[in-house]
């Protein structure tokens, strides 16, 4: 066998779906997990500087966004791994393994753990749909902000009208209705937007947002692959083929 003809064979053997599925996991969890890692700690400086004056007003706010950093570690961890798992499940029952290896011998064992990635990325993926509409809440603060912001600018040959347009951190839940000032209005507000403090914290929980899309899908890609195979499988073991473990 000539070496192109080998080539062709080990690159039949790749699951492509798979591939592509783990490329997008892996990208989209770093989005994730990196620019929301940065964005949490962007956020606590903004409302330290900017909304409020007490440190006991925003410590309770400064303890939840450790933890979710902390959480954010422990994401990306799983996921490394996780996704590394589905790869090897990827290789082990694509069809394109019979064509390059032989016969395919499918057992119980086999089909089992297929099934139970099935079951576990299809979960997965419903529980990151709601980490999806999560990571959707700062960005609707930040594009609020960002609207009002652009308002104040048109107004601004009308002083006593933008001095009513205010964004309230309290409303929000980012801080308790004691909070002082808790809320920024007028030029104030609109120098607020034009920090570089602020832009970054922006984008960054837009990144953010498209990494939770990304790895989505992923999930779902994941899930669409995983089955096929677990077709594959079942169809090869009611042939008969190979031993029961």
């Amino acid at each position: 066998m000539g070496c192109y003809d080998c080539c062709m064979r080990c690159l039949g053997g790749v699951p492509y779906c798979s591939l592509v599925a783990t490329l997008l996991c892996f990208s989209g969890i770093a989005l994730f997990c990196g620019c929301g890692h940065q964005a949490l700690t962007e956020t606590e400086r903004l409302i330290e500087t900017y909304f409020a004056r007490n440190l006991q007003d925003y410590i309770t706010l400064a303890y939840i966004i450790q933890y979710f950093q902390y959480v954010i570690y422990g994401l990306a961890s799983f996921f490394f791994l996780y996704c590394i798992a589905l790869l090897a499940e990827g290789f082990y029952t694509t069809s394109a393994a019979k064509q390059t290896f032989g016969e395919f011998r499918s057992t119980m064992c086999g089909r089992c753990l297929s099934s139970s990635f099935i079951v576990m990325t299809y979960l997965l993926a419903v529980l990151w749909l709601l980490v999806f509409a999560f990571s959707a809440l700062p960005v609707y603060f930040f594009y609020n902000m960002d609207a009002t912001c652009s308002t104040i600018d048109v107004l601004t040959e009308t002083p006593a009208s933008i001095n009513q347009l205010c964004v309230d951190a309290r409303q929000y839940g980012l801080l308790p209705w004691n909070a002082v000032p808790g809320k920024a209005c007028g030029m104030t507000l609109s120098n607020i937007c034009k920090t570089r403090e602020y832009q970054m914290t922006y984008n960054l929980y837009v990144a953010a947002f498209a990494g939770a899309g990304i790895t989505l899908l992923a999930l779902l890609t994941y899930t669409v692959s995983s089955t096929y195979n677990f077709a594959v499988l079942r169809y090869l073991g009611r042939k008969g083929i190979g031993p029961r473990c």
